[in-house]
């Protein structure tokens, strides 16, 4: 199975970086930045919420229902005229419960890379959540996930887990920015200034986010 960043940058992936980029009035390629940063991210969010009971049986039951996939199979119809309102509220639910308090600050962290202003991001994430939760759900349906653990490999799949625990690391630690800028200026000095790093970070970032 593919991670994230390849579903990304495949024939759909484009489609929904147009797509998004198009809806909100963007630049593509700051869109696909923001985007190439975001997905694994909220994946990453995805994984920490599912690791208990009640996180993975509402995902699961989430995946089930509205997030099966379907979005995906009328991009044209989604993007058609305009995403409408009822979707960038369903984005911002998804956003609000994934991410929580640390919504504002992984916004600011990854304006700071791509360009954008947090404004421009946040309405990014929007249009684009509930189609990263339809990438999800399809590949759940695909590989006939039914179960917390299948859920919990699936994550892990999508992420790339244990290709490099610096990744992890680096996710946990955009998670962990909480608003106050202390934290988002660590990280985004880590993002801006990866390349000052010894050892695998700058290399992680360059792999992760691109130049």
């Amino acid at each position: 199975m593919g991670g994230i960043l390849d579903l990304l940058n495949s024939d759909l992936g484009k489609q929904i970086v147009s797509g998004v980029a198009g809806a909100t009035g963007n630049d593509s390629n700051k869109t696909g930045s923001a985007l190439t940063m975001a997905l694994p991210v909220l994946m990453k969010a995805m994984e920490r919420n599912a690791a208990t009971p009640e996180g993975a049986a509402g995902l699961m039951s989430a995946l089930s229902g509205k997030h099966d996939g379907s979005i995906l199979d009328n991009l044209g119809g989604f993007f058609g005229g305009g995403v409408d309102e009822s979707a960038k509220q369903d984005g911002a639910g998804i956003l609000k419960h994934v991410l929580g308090t640390k919504q504002q600050g992984v916004e600011q962290v990854i304006g700071q890379k791509s360009g954008l202003d947090a404004g421009a991001v946040a309405n990014i994430l929007k249009v684009a959540a509930p189609l990263v939760m339809g990438m999800l759900g399809k590949q759940k349906n695909q590989q006939n996930v039914s179960d917390s653990n299948g859920l919990g490999s699936l994550l892990g799949g999508m992420l790339g887990a244990g290709d490099s625990t610096t990744d992890q690391s680096f996710l946990e630690k955009i998670l962990d920015a909480d608003g106050d800028g202390s934290m988002i200026d660590d990280v985004a000095g880590m993002l801006l200034g990866g390349d000052k790093k010894k050892g695998g970070l700058g290399s992680l970032l360059g792999g992760l986010f691109g130049k």
